[in-house]
């Protein structure tokens, strides 16, 4: 279970949980290999809540389709991290919750305001070209 990625403060959930000091670009670079999914929360409670409920009953889902899922919580961002993710993702700082999803090619597939069920996300990436890639070498 390599999927849960959290920065400072760490989270404790039923999953692995790694403390990330380095920028958010940086680590968004170094996990390029992989689909991730960014959740920026300003509380702990109600849509992040949810949606993390949501994420970890499907792990071995998010392990298949090699995606990472990285939490950010709003209080405690760096100001250069809060930057980059206005400039590069259109983040409005004022809402309480707001997911994207990043293909392995580091654009942005979706842009999420509430919790979104994981059927809906992996139906997305199941439909991206290097997933149908991926799907086809594992079967045969």
């Amino acid at each position: 279970m390599r999927n849960w990625l959290f920065m400072i403060p760490l989270l404790l959930l039923g999953s692995v949980a790694l403390a990330q000091t380095k920028p958010l670009k940086t680590l968004l670079r170094e996990k390029r290999d992989n689909r991730r999914v960014l959740l920026f929360y300003g509380t702990p409670s109600g849509g992040l809540t949810e949606q993390q409920r949501k994420l970890q009953s499907a792990q071995a889902e998010l392990d298949d389709r090699d995606m990472d899922v990285i939490l950010l919580d709003a209080s405690s961002i760096a100001t250069a991290d809060r930057q980059f993710l206005v400039q590069t993702y259109k983040l409005n700082p004022s809402v309480s919750f707001t997911g994207w999803l990043i293909g392995k090619d580091g654009g942005v597939k979706e842009t999420y305001r509430h919790p979104v069920d994981p059927a809906q996300l992996f139906g997305l990436v199941d439909k991206m070209p290097m997933r149908k890639i991926e799907m086809r070498k594992k079967s045969s």
